[in-house]
């Protein structure tokens, strides 16, 4: 997708921009000057976490009289439900399957934004060509996104009317919110936006737990525990996550299976009486069995695949506390009380940490971060020393940290 976005993308910005430059010199002639936005589409296509992520800027667009849209890739829809912020009926898909498919629900879209009207466009995309070109063929009148301006490479064409500095030194939560502003400002600034984010701004709302998927959630733990042979009472023992995977589009990410292991017979010894579930998608049942097998404890389960992705929240809500690498979960989480240790390497925690009860661990070496927006995420590391130097003992000390945390918070008595 990245090379198709560069050889393919390039050239297609190049030919579009004159383009969506006439259709606006003609649609300027009849505007009356900028116009409030009423119906307003966010395009992120292919980061989850993201769709997390920019729940407050949706919900500030929202409290300035804006009706929401959002369009992204069919796979990661399922992303947009744990907050539901975005009615179902405003959810756009693509889907990234095969490139017929793909060509298909890209031409469907261009129309449907045409048919619902969608007169504003922020492109959250961090100088996708692809989102680009969505945004810049839409319909829409007034387009928001981010621009590389002095910046090298990562151009894009001219489809913005309204460009936005990406700021490498603030929260990415806070950058969503900057293109808040740009989108309802009324005067243009040169670049956007020239104002101060509070940090109160990114605060996430809640999941709404259904209780009957909660007690759905938990009886699946017990019959797990229960078939494994581990005495399990939910209130008396706690449930301990562990989070071992990361996406494959970067495994510099990933903390060693064996650290995990390591880290999962240190859990035990401390708390011995705790259940320990060891989560991943149904596809990566066979890497985390690997982490169970060799940490060879009795209390750790292979819970990949055992819940849906709208089963997340209440899991996360029936536990503790949860490791994780650098990836969904950490941000998954965030809507839920439960208490996270999220390890970061090839990225840092200062743009992309966790918005819930997290604590990022970091090795801050001179070489990380190394991927950010300017180089598409793209890493010549093959040797991830930034996780590796991130020790067993460290990750101990955060996760007893926050169990003690979660034991205050539900008004447990210390050990």
């Amino acid at each position: 997708m990245r090379t198709i976005d560069h050889w393919v993308g390039v050239p297609l910005c190049a030919i579009v921009s004159p383009v969506v430059a006439l259709m606006d010199g003609v649609k300027n002639l009849f505007s009356r000057g900028p116009q409030t936005p009423k119906r307003l589409l966010f395009i992120e296509l292919s980061e989850m976490g993201s769709a997390i992520l920019v729940d407050p800027a949706m919900r500030n667009a929202q409290a300035r009289g804006a009706e929401i849209f959002f369009l992204i890739f069919k796979s990661n829809r399922a992303s947009l439900t744990l907050l539901n912020t975005v009615k179902p009926e405003n959810i756009f898909t693509i889907d990234s399957s095969s490139l017929g498919s793909l060509i298909k629900d890209t031409l469907k879209f261009l129309i449907v934004a045409r048919v619902r009207r969608i007169d504003t466009v922020i492109d959250l995309e961090l100088f996708s060509r692809f989102t680009a070109l969505l945004t810049g063929l839409c319909g829409a009148r007034q387009r928001v996104g981010y621009h590389i301006f002095h910046s090298e490479g990562l151009w894009r064409g001219t489809m913005l009317t309204r460009k936005v500095h990406y700021n490498l030194h603030i929260h990415i939560t806070k950058n969503f919110l900057s293109l808040i502003h740009a989108a309802f400002a009324k005067e243009i600034e040169v670049p956007f936006s020239k104002i101060h984010i509070p940090d109160s701004e990114v605060k996430l709302e809640q999941a709404v737990i259904n209780p009957d998927m909660l007690k759905k959630v938990l009886s699946r733990i017990e019959q797990k525990a229960s078939e494994a042979g581990i005495p399990f009472a939910y209130g008396k023992n706690r449930i301990i996550l562990i989070n071992p995977n990361a996406s494959d589009l970067l495994p510099q990410r990933r903390w060693a299976q064996q650290r995990f292991s390591e880290l999962i017979q240190a859990v035990h010894q401390h708390y011995p009486d705790d259940l320990i579930l060891i989560t991943g998608s149904p596809a990566e049942f066979v890497y985390v069995d690997k982490v169970r097998s060799v940490a060879n404890v009795k209390n750790a389960l292979n819970f990949a695949g055992q819940v849906t992705f709208a089963e997340l929240p209440p899991l996360y809500t029936l536990s503790d506390v949860m490791v994780t690498n650098d990836s969904g979960p950490g941000h998954f989480s965030a809507v839920t009380p439960l208490r996270t240790v999220v390890l970061f390497g090839p990225e840092t925690p200062a743009l992309y940490g966790s918005v819930g009860n997290s604590i990022a661990i970091t090795a801050n070496l001179a070489c990380s971060p190394c991927v950010s927006a300017a180089n598409h995420r793209k890493t010549p590391c093959h040797d991830n020393v930034c996780m590796q130097a991130i020790s067993v003992s460290q990750v101990l000390d955060n996760v007893v940290h926050q169990l003690q945390e979660a034991d205050k918070a539900k008004g447990r008595q210390p050990e």
